[in-house]
């Protein structure tokens, strides 16, 4: 549904975004995560035919956005990090008004209007001036210009900013219900967000995509190995060698005595393996207690962390003028 293709863009001499690469397939909500000055909102731009690349290529819904980006612009919704709101608007007249830019059919507009704001819960003010609105309802009125037309694909820049714990919830839940019937890029400085409602994640970093997978895929990479904490109850050393036995298990940690007869391990295993079945068919073979067995991955915070600090460049100056793109 989206194909970004070793997308750079120049502001001038400086360089925003350099050979930028991943998919979107139908049907998926991926994050797009990166520091301040990363270069996400450069690659939502250009998505969105707002401006074009330097080099490299985009598709949307298999349209060029350099060649047909008329027809990139009528599949897209878009929500920039600014809305861009009329505050002498009511919230109807807006939404009729993108409604009307759109091209929704006039016999079914003022349904689909109400439809999108009861969507986004902003019904109880249709005829209040957008000028007059708090900054959530301003952020909710511009969710739903987004969603006018029904398009295929939504990109949504901070989607939640300037919301509520409530309204956070609340559209976190629609994003999630998005899926399937829209293919939606959500690009956010709030990690849990992703967690919560994204399927896949690209990392961008000093304008260079650094990872592209689920968290759980991106855990596991990093790590180097699967971990495993159990609490069992029994005898801490035999528990602790009955574990070491089983196939995979590259080693095992005491972390500690939950109780006076329950103590925790924390087992590492080989990238790839599942060894969550043999551990409690030990434990239980033995005639121990199994009280907790559940598999660990690094957060989210930690692999942004780790993938977004390094002392190391990022770009390769010669190998970008061995391929054509200017040097800064």
């Amino acid at each position: 549904m989206i194909e970004a293709r070793e997308l750079t863009k120049y502001y001038g001499t400086k360089l925003a975004i350099y050979n930028v690469t991943f998919r979107v397939e139908k049907g998926e909500i991926l994050g797009l995560l990166g520091p301040n000055a990363a270069g996400k909102t450069t690659t939502m731009r250009i998505l969105t035919a707002y401006m074009p690349p330097t080099s490299g290529t985009a598709k949307v819904a298999g349209y060029d956005v350099l060649e047909q980006s008329l027809e990139v612009r009528r599949r897209i919704g878009y929500l920039p990090e600014n809305v861009p709101l009329y505050p002498d608007l009511t919230v109807r007249q807006y939404l009729e008004f993108v409604a009307k830019v759109k091209g929704v059919d006039g016999r079914e507009r003022d349904q689909h209007i109400e439809e999108v704001m009861d969507r986004v819960n902003v019904l109880d003010r249709a005829d209040s001036l957008i000028g007059k609105l708090s900054r959530g309802y301003r952020q909710r009125v511009g969710l739903a210009q987004a969603l006018v037309g029904n398009p295929p694909v939504l990109i949504l820049d901070e989607p939640t900013s300037g919301l509520d714990p409530r309204q956070v919830i609340e559209v976190r839940q629609l994003i999630k219900e998005l899926a399937g019937e829209h293919t939606v890029i959500l690009s956010t400085h709030i990690l849990p967000e992703v967690s919560m409602t994204c399927q896949r994640v690209v990392i961008i970093s000093d304008g260079t995509v650094v990872a592209e997978d689920t968290p759980e895929g991106l855990a596991r990479r990093l790590s180097g190995s699967e971990r495993i904490t159990v609490h069992v109850r029994g005898p801490a050393d035999q528990v602790r060698q009955a574990l070491e036995r089983i196939p995979g298990v590259l080693a095992v940690h005491e972390t500690g005595r939950v109780t006076n007869t329950v103590h925790g391990f924390a087992l590492d295993s080989k990238v790839g393996s599942d060894v969550r079945e043999r551990v409690a068919q030990v434990v239980v073979g033995n005639g121990w207690g199994l009280l907790e067995l559940h598999r660990e991955a690094m957060s989210l915070e930690e692999i942004f962390v780790r993938l977004t600090t390094t002392d190391e460049p990022v770009r390769d100056e010669p190998a970008r003028a061995r391929e054509g793109v200017p040097m800064r």
